[in-house]
């Protein structure tokens, strides 16, 4: 059998052509603004004059909360990534 008589695969579904899903990037972008949001969080406290010691570097929205914030963006787009659309039969 020549090549020329194979038949040519046809994709039938065209929801197979991407590996995600449009809500997963969507959940992926709202991941990385939660990111970005916890890096905000953690910007600041410094002095501008470095013979004078700001004690704000160490307060609970930089030392805790930001770093926390910024744990649970990178597992909520852990999430998004594995994220599977239900299949309605």
């Amino acid at each position: 059998m020549s090549a020329k008589n194979t038949p040519k695969k046809k994709h039938e579904n065209k929801e197979n052509l991407f590996p995600l899903s449009w809500m997963n990037y969507k959940l992926m972008i709202i991941g990385f603004a939660i990111i970005v949001f916890g890096f905000i969080l953690m910007a600041g406290g410094g002095s501008t004059d470095p013979n004078v010691f700001n004690p704000d570097i160490f307060s609970f929205r930089r030392i805790t909360l930001a770093p926390l914030v910024v744990l649970f963006g990178f597992a909520f787009v852990g999430y998004a990534i594995m994220k599977r659309e239900k299949k309605d039969n």
